[in-house]
């Protein structure tokens, strides 16, 4: 099993006991080999690249909203088939059953017993395909999973093995024939991201490539699970300074007060910001956040939790009001 690995270099703070120093540096490598792999099948997308796999090291859940043909499952394979670890894909439609998700117990003739046979989401990386196809009786058996890392059924509570993540994806034309997502549900997502349309060279090598298909059976895992654990251990201890922790609480108390939205940012909004800021320091080779990895991840952390009113919108959208709370909250300045 792999230990001890650590998001960064020790800094000059560390000394002061105010910092965790780190005992083997290897999170830097082990991450790029993970975003090389799933760039062979998702070209020219780095960025959405790295913030799947920030996701998944901050224990997040990953939900990827784009028009069709982009690439979200494609990106969501390859991230699962870089991590030797089981996955399972369920394809989301309006038949979907929460059991068809949980599982169900199976009455056995020989024994006289009910056995429990494991659903999908007994699984280290679930793709939901089509998310918002699904009933919402069907969705809402996603919450306890992606909340609590457990699911019940017939009464029994079931730990989900770690690392779990969900992936998601769900098309944002064509809504016919779909179900919204509720706001209790979104915010269970520490990230949403859009790929967009690959740039000019990218897509040539698309066709040179004849799409992702042969990428995707080709690909091998580069980590283990272990080093995955080891991972998300090293991005749990990366370091949010106090005046950092002040400025995600005077960014949640900002959006409160904006007078375009419903609702301000929830105190679980506040600790998934903190999180994925962690895993983005982690990934630039640090073991302490700053306010600069909380602006990287600020956009895909929060505005699917931002609530618009219908009456005072001004036509902004999530994005904007997001991007309006940074500009308006002051930036602590290093002493």
């Amino acid at each position: 099993m792999t230990t001890g690995i650590s998001a960064g270099e020790p800094t000059s703070d560390a000394e002061d006991g105010n910092q965790p120093a780190p005992a083997t540096v290897g999170f830097a490598d082990l991450f790029d080999a993970i975003t090389a792999n799933v760039a062979q099948v998702l070209h020219g997308k780095h960025d959405a690249i790295e913030q799947a796999v920030i996701c998944l090291l901050a224990e997040g859940h990953l939900l990827i909203e784009d028009v069709p043909g982009v690439g979200k499952t494609s990106l969501a394979k390859a991230l699962a088939a870089s991590i030797h670890c089981t996955w399972k894909r369920v394809q989301f439609t309006p038949d979907l059953l929460p059991t068809d998700l949980v599982g169900v117990s199976i009455y056995q003739r020989s024994t006289e017993s009910f056995r429990f046979e494991q659903g999908p989401l007994f699984a280290n990386i679930v793709l939901a395909d089509e998310i918002n196809r699904a009933s919402p009786k069907t969705q809402s058996a996603l919450l306890e999973a992606m909340e609590e890392r457990q699911v019940t059924a017939d009464g029994v509570s079931r730990q989900l093995d770690p690392p779990f993540m969900v992936i998601a994806t769900q098309n944002p034309i064509e809504q016919e024939g779909t179900y919204r997502l509720p706001e209790s549900q979104l915010d269970r997502f520490l990230l949403r991201i859009s790929i967009g349309y690959p740039g000019r060279a990218a897509e040539i090598e698309m066709l040179d490539n004849q799409g992702s298909a042969t990428a995707l059976r080709n690909l091998a895992p580069v980590v283990s699970s272990d080093e995955i654990t080891a991972m998300i251990e090293a991005v749990g201890s990366v370091y949010v300074a106090p005046a950092l922790k002040s400025y995600l609480v005077d960014l949640a108390e900002a959006s409160r007060r904006h007078p375009s939205l419903e609702i301000g940012l929830s105190p679980r909004a506040t600790l998934q910001l903190a999180a994925a800021a962690r895993g983005h320091a982690a990934a630039r080779g640090r073991n302490y956040a700053t306010p600069d990895d909380v602006k990287a991840v600020g956009v895909a952390a929060l505005s699917h939790r931002c609530l618009l009113r219908s009456d005072r919108g001004g036509g902004l959208s999530a994005t904007d009001v997001v991007l309006e709370l940074f500009e308006s909250v002051p930036v602590p300045v290093a002493r």
